[in-house]
């Protein structure tokens, strides 16, 4: 095998991760705690969950599923070309999904944090999940039991110079879209799924400083830990990256699983990951999608979006604590979501203006968000149908 020089990381990372091509393709990843309607406390084991899967058969549009430690459920989409068509197809997969588990009595819980009483255990006795809780500890076993998010994915970019743009505007809108959308209520926090995150290596779960994306990916990679090493699966060698390069000893195929044990804000993977948003329950996990594909892939919201985000890019620690309570936060938020509102026509997603509109009303235009609740209804109160009883102060939209 070739060893690996710091230059032919900058390669793979431009040629691999930073891959540019025509934009316009959208695709996203929800993750769903499963819930028992019957006990609605229990948690769900995966056996079970992979056997409703097998004998629901393959999801009509394509989506993988895949699963947490914790025993969350992920659908992951195939790429579509444009949010209208994104949209289409994740919904009839998470309905194919949903209606499966119905027939097993089980349910699709959107939100940012397992809201039971006690954690779930932790179920993937794999390789790769043993080493990260070998070296994340405690914290590393709240993260992939107890959270979950929706992760929107757009091309890299027409050009080099486009690319540059998007990374640059997809790191402005993070803070932004965490607070607008954050639905993990906990400990004084707006978004706890966020905190979880923020108290885990910052080395790789810290938002990538640069306005070049290739340098600054590449110099985060290099200057991260790694976290295990795949020849008998050992946990934390104690080396950073660019030190085992120093040594000799990885080739590409290193340095491409060690990319996948980085978790940014935004990482590049041949296409940007927005992984900073909670998830969501029905009807509202589409609106961040719409919103964040509007803001980037449209010329106008995004000169907006980046104007209307400059004051709030790196107010992380507010927006997980106060949500649009913050007034920089929340003024970002209103206006992005009115420049992603009135982008959807001009992106031929007119169909979801109003599901848009309806989550501004509810939440961003009052500086809310769902942590907060709208009304004298909280998001998630679930009504007629399921006779499913949720755990007092444990309300959520099941769907």
């Amino acid at each position: 095998m070739t060893r690996l020089t710091l230059d032919d990381v900058y390669e793979h990372i431009s040629g691999v991760c930073f891959k540019t091509g025509p934009p316009g393709q959208v695709g996203a990843e929800t993750e769903w705690f499963v819930v028992d309607r019957r006990e609605p406390e229990r948690h769900v084991p995966i056996t079970l969950l992979r056997t409703a899967m097998e004998a629901a058969g393959p999801p009509p549009a394509g989506s993988r599923i895949t699963y947490e430690p914790g025993g969350q459920l992920e659908l992951s989409s195939q790429p579509q070309r444009g949010v209208t068509a994104a949209h289409a197809a994740l919904a009839a997969d998470i309905a194919h999904v949903g209606g499966r588990l119905a027939q097993e009595g089980l349910a699709l819980l959107g939100r940012g944090t397992d809201p039971r009483d006690v954690r779930a255990p932790f179920q993937l006795d794999e390789g790769r999940y043993r080493c990260m809780r070998a070296y994340f500890g405690e914290p590393g076993l709240a993260m992939m039991c107890a959270t979950a998010s929706l992760q929107v994915c757009l091309d890299i970019g027409a050009d080099e110079k486009d690319a540059a743009r998007r990374w640059q505007l997809a790191h402005a809108l993070g803070p932004m879209l965490v607070a607008a959308f954050a639905n993990s209520p906990g400990g004084g926090h707006r978004s706890s799924r966020q905190v979880v995150w923020e108290a885990l290596d910052r080395g790789r779960t810290g938002p990538v400083v640069g306005d070049d994306p290739v340098t600054a990916w590449a110099e985060y990679a290099l200057d991260a830990r790694v976290m295990l090493l795949r020849d008998g699966w050992v946990p934390d060698p104690g080396m950073t990256f660019r030190e085992w390069i120093t040594d000799g000893r990885p080739d590409v195929t290193d340095l491409a699983y060690h990319l996948t044990t980085l978790f940014p804000p935004v990482r590049p993977q041949g296409w940007l990951e927005l992984r900073m948003i909670d998830a969501l329950p029905e009807p509202y996990w589409p609106v961040p999608i719409a919103v964040v594909a509007a803001l980037i892939e449209d010329p106008m919201a995004a000169d907006i979006a980046a104007e209307a985000t400059e004051p709030a890019a790196d107010r992380w620690w507010q927006a997980a604590r106060l949500g649009l309570t913050d007034p920089v936060l929340g003024r970002a938020a209103r206006r992005c979501f009115e420049a992603a509102r009135d982008a959807l026509p001009r992106l031929g997603a007119s169909a979801l203006v109003p599901l848009v509109d309806d989550y501004t009303e509810r939440f961003v235009a009052r500086g809310r968000c769902p942590a907060d609740g709208a009304d004298e209804t909280p998001l998630g109160t679930t009504s007629g149908g399921s006779g499913a009883r949720v755990p007092a102060g444990k309300e959520e939209l099941w769907m």
